[in-house]
């Protein structure tokens, strides 16, 4: 068994694929008020308005993303004007974390492994 989807819930689904878009550099030629899927690969990532309304207190759930070179993506978050909540830090167990909240207040982790690939 493997996890086929991520989803996250929202009360504004192009607002939240929007700043996503821009976030992980892709397009995925859809506006979709409703349902978009902006990953397609092994494990999906996509925004769904299932109808009821979202407090965004997401307190529970965080995202993590593996990059090349956070350093560089740190400055493209803050371009994207999120709100950071913790600029990047070496971790004991080789990786370099930072962090922020998306538009709904999910918190994003970005992460690098510096000497090792991905």
């Amino acid at each position: 068994m493997r996890i086929g989807e991520v989803s996250l819930l929202t009360n504004d689904v192009t607002k939240l694929a929007d700043f996503y878009k821009k976030l992980l550099e892709i397009d995925n030629e859809s506006n979709d008020p409703v349902h978009q899927t902006l990953i397609a690969e092994e494990t999906m990532l996509t925004i769904y308005n299932d109808g009821s309304v979202k407090n965004n207190k997401n307190q529970n759930i965080c995202l993590a993303f593996t990059v090349d070179d956070v350093e560089k993506e740190y400055r493209r978050v803050m371009e994207l004007g999120a709100e950071i909540i913790e600029p990047p830090a070496a971790r004991p167990w080789g990786a370099v974390n930072m962090s922020f909240y998306d538009p709904d207040r999910n918190m994003i982790y970005l992460r690098s492994f510096p000497g090792n690939a991905g």
